[in-house]
């Protein structure tokens, strides 16, 4: 894809500093990475080279989508091409949960200034497209990994330039009835209106996706506290794959 510019965040704390990103240069696919610490200068990137007309292939290190399995026993099992890596594991869950809401962040800051652009979940229609936002997941495990979290970022984007033009021979992971967590993400920041065909969010949908959900908490400093509804998910059935 001409003027194509990937993108791959690998999630961690932000106060800690464990989140780095890396990009290409749009002329040449030159690798260029960044040193950069927050998902706000990501988004900024990525604003900048929508606005410049060119397509963007932003990729997240974290599980974008999880297996709901048709029998209670396969709970928690490792995704076919995980290996020994599963996403239920420490490890995974961990990447999981942050770059969730990471990943929900930067999508939400990218639409605040680029509401006309479309967002892709899969390569076809992107490609075909010629221009956009595309969200992908990257993978980097074992002896694959680097000494930062820009060198992983890095690997990420080398990864997916690498398999390009149709980075989907690439694509080893699948799952048993996927849920969509970044089809999640894409509704809960705003880019659900925009999707294909339009959907229209009713103010049932508003008040599934973004509003809290009533939790008993018995314990010390007990209070009623904001949690994320699992019911969410029925809304983004359609994105889910």
């Amino acid at each position: 894809m001409r003027d194509l510019v990937v993108f791959c965040a690998d999630v961690g704390s932000v106060k800690s500093g464990n989140f780095g990103w890396a990009r290409s240069e749009a002329e040449g696919g030159s690798m260029a990475d960044h040193d950069a610490s927050r998902p706000a200068d990501l988004a900024e990137a990525v604003v900048h080279e929508l606005r410049s007309g060119r397509p963007v292939a932003l990729g997240f290190e974290c599980p974008l989508f999880v297996p709901v399995p048709s029998l209670d026993t396969g709970f928690g099992a490792a995704r076919p091409g995980e290996g020994n890596r599963a996403w239920s594991a420490g490890a995974g869950s961990g990447a999981l949960t942050t770059g969730l809401v990471q990943m929900a962040w930067v999508l939400a800051a990218v639409r605040a200034h680029c509401p006309e652009e479309r967002l892709h979940l899969e390569w076809q229609p992107f490609a075909a497209n010629g221009q956009g936002l595309l969200v992908w997941g990257a993978f980097v495990s074992a002896s694959a990994k680097g000494t930062s979290h820009v060198d992983d970022a890095t690997i990420g984007v080398a990864a997916f330039s690498q398999a390009l033009p149709d980075p989907r021979i690439a694509s080893t992971m699948t799952a048993e009835r996927p849920l969509s967590l970044v089809g999640a993400a894409a509704v809960w920041s705003g880019w659900l209106e925009r999707s294909r065909p339009p959907v229209q969010r009713t103010a049932r949908h508003s008040r599934m996706i973004l509003g809290p959900a009533l939790i008993t908490h018995r314990g010390k400093g007990a209070i009623r506290r904001p949690a994320v509804r699992l019911s969410f998910t029925r809304t983004v059935g359609a994105l889910a794959g």
